[in-house]
C-alpha cells in the first residue's frame, strides 16, 4: 500500500440492534467466522479523495454508503463457543466522531492502519468495518481514504463498489444533494444467501466430483517444497508486473486464435510449469463468483466461494474445460454437498489461485484516484496467487510462507510462469513485457523496479 506521510484519522462508530429477524450467514461466512476472532482477517481499499473535502463530508458520505448496503449493517453473533448458532444480526450504525489512533513519532501510516484494522475489522467486531483518512504532511498531496472491512462482508468486487459509491455520495454532497441520490438501490447480500439456499439440490455429477476431490487428500496443496510448515510462517508477498496493455492485447489475440480466453492460457502455463518442475499437473483452489445476475452487480457482500480446478493436460482447450468444470462445482450451495465431510477442510500448505479482470467488471472506477486493493499481513502455511488484469496490464501477486525453501521453490516457479506468459504473448508482433521479460531476483526489494518483478514483505 502506497500512502503519503501524514496523520491517520479514524471515523469511529457504534451499533445498536434493530427490530428484525436474524438471518443465517452464508456457507463461506460461517467457515470464515469458525476460525474465531483474529487479526489479519480483513481487506481494504485505499484511494485519494477526488476533490478537496472536509472530514464531515467524508463521514457523511461513508454513512450513506453504509446505509445503502445491508451487509455493512449486520454483525456476526454466536458460534464462538461452539454451543450456540452463528447468526447475522441487523444493526444500526451510529457515528461517534473522528479520532486519532495512537502512533509513534514519525510512524509509518501503514503500521497505524494495520493496527486499527486488525482490531476493528475482525469477524465478531461491532461493526466489523472502519473508515480512515490519511491527511498528508505535504499540502500538495491529496488525502487518502482507506476503508477496511472484515472479509466476511466483502469480496474484491465489493471494494470497487464501495469506492464508486463513496465517490458518488461525496459528489452529491458537493452539489448540495442528499448523498446517494445518483445511485440506484442495491440488493442486500443476505437475499443472495437465501436465494442460494432455496435453489434445487446440486446434480449428482457435482456431488460426485466433490467426493473425488476430497478423496484425493482434501483441498489442493502447493506441489513444490515449502520447507518446515509445522507452524504458520510470516508471509512473503511478491508482485510481478508481467505484461503491459499491448502485451495483454497480444495474449488475448493468442487465446482467441485457439478458441479460448486468456485465463485458459494462464492455467495452461501453470500446468506446463508444474509438469516440468514437479511431475504433476495443476491442482488448486479456484475462487469463483456468484454475481451471475446483474441484480447483484452493485451489491456489497462475499459473492465468492471456493472451488477446485484440476488440469493434467497443458493444452489450453483442456484447461478451458477445467475452468468451466471448476465454475460448475462452485455454482451450487456447498453446505449440503460438503456436510457429510465435515465442511470444507482447512488443509496445511493449501494452494489457491484467483483471476480478476477489472476490465470486464461492470463497475466504473476513476483510476485517477489511484485505487489500491490492500490485504492484511498474516502468517501463512499456504500459497495464494492472484492474477489481476487492468488498464495497466497483467500483474501476478503471490503470497507464501517465509522459509528458505519456499523462497527458492515458489520464487523460481514464479520466474518460469511469468516468463512463459511473456513468451506466449510474443506469438504476435509488438512489445509485450513490462520492462523486459527477465531480471535479477531480489525477494527483499520493496519498491517497483525496472524489471517485471518486485517483492514486498507486507501489504
Amino acid at each position: 500500500m502506497s500512502l503519503p506521510s501524514g496523520v491517520v484519522h479514524r471515523f469511529a462508530t457504534h451499533i445498536t440492534p434493530v427490530q428484525g429477524e436474524d438471518t443465517p450467514p452464508s456457507f463461506d461466512q460461517a467457515r470464515h467466522a469458525s476460525l474465531g476472532r483474529r487479526a489479519g482477517s480483513w481487506m481494504a481499499v485505499a484511494f485519494a479523495l477526488p476533490f478537496p473535502a472536509d472530514r464531515d463530508q467524508v463521514a457523511r458520505a461513508w454513512l450513506a454508503v453504509v446505509a445503502r448496503h445491508g451487509t455493512l449493517r449486520t454483525v456476526l453473533e454466536g458460534g464462538e463457543k461452539g454451543d450456540d448458532e452463528l447468526r447475522l444480526r441487523p444493526v444500526t450504525v451510529h457515528p461517534l466522531g473522528w479520532q486519532v489512533p495512537p502512533a509513534g513519532p514519525d510512524e509509518d501510516p501503514r503500521a497505524v492502519l494495520r493496527r486499527v484494522f486488525d482490531q476493528a475489522c475482525c469477524p465478531f467486531a461491532t461493526p466489523s468495518h472502519a473508515l480512515c483518512l490519511v491527511e498528508p504532511e505535504d499540502g500538495d498531496e491529496r488525502p487518502v481514504v482507506v476503508i477496511g472491512l472484515d472479509h466476511s462482508h466483502v469480496d474484491a468486487w465489493s471494494l470497487l463498489v464501495l469506492l464508486r459509491d463513496f465517490s458518488s455520495c461525496l459528489d452529491d454532497l458537493a452539489c448540495g444533494l442528499e448523498p446517494g441520490t445518483c445511485l440506484a438501490p442495491a440488493a442486500a447480500f443476505a437475499e443472495h444467501t437465501r436465494e442460494l439456499a432455496e435453489r434445487p439440490p446440486a446434480p449428482p455429477r457435482v456431488h460426485g466430483r466433490w467426493a473425488e476431490i476430497l478423496a484425493d487428500g482434501g483441498m489442493p496443496v502447493f506441489p513444490l517444497d515449502l520447507g518446515d510448515l509445522s507452524t504458520p510462517r510470516e508471509e512473503v508477498v511478491e508482485v510481478r508486473d508481467v505484461l503491459d496493455p499491448d502485451g495483454v492485447a497480444a495474449l488475448e489475440r493468442e487465446a482467441a486464435a485457439g478458441g479460448v480466453r486468456m485465463i485458459a492460457l494462464a492455467m495452461a502455463e501453470m500446468t506446463a510449469v508444474f509438469r516440468r518442475r514437479a511431475g504433476v499437473g495443476l491442482r488448486a483452489v479456484l475462487p469463483v463468483h456468484s454475481r451471475h445476475h446483474e441484480r447483484w452487480h452493485d451489491s456489497v457482500g462475499w459473492f465468492i466461494t471456493n472451488s477446485v480446478i484440476e488440469c493434467s493436460d497443458p493444452d489450453p482447450r483442456a484447461c478451458a474445460a477445467a475452468v468451466r468444470d471448476a465454475v460448475e462445482l462452485g455454482s451450487h450451495a456447498l453446505g449440503p454437498i460438503l456436510e457429510p465431510y465435515g465442511g470444507m477442510p482447512h488443509t496445511p500448505g493449501m494452494f489457491a489461485i484467483s483471476w480478476l479482470d477489472h476490465r470486464r467488471l461492470p463497475i466504473d472506477v476513476d483510476l485517477s484516484l489511484g485505487p489500491q486493493h490492500v490485504s492484511a499481513a498474516i502468517r501463512t502455511d499456504g500459497v495464494m496467487v492472484w492474477f489481476v488484469v487492468n488498464g495497466s496490464g497483467l500483474h501476478v501477486r503471490c503470497r507464501y510462507p517465509d522459509t528458505a525453501r519456499a523462497r527458492e521453490s515458489v520464487g523460481g516457479w514464479l520466474d518460469e510462469l511469468c516468463a512463459g506468459l511473456v513468451r506466449r504473448s510474443f506469438n504476435g508482433p509488438g512489445p509485450r513485457a513490462r520492462g523486459g521479460a527477465a531480471g535479477p531476483r531480489d525477494p527483499d526489494r520493496d519498491r517497483p523496479a525496472a524489471t517485471p518483478r518486485r517483492a514486498i514483505v507486507s501489504a
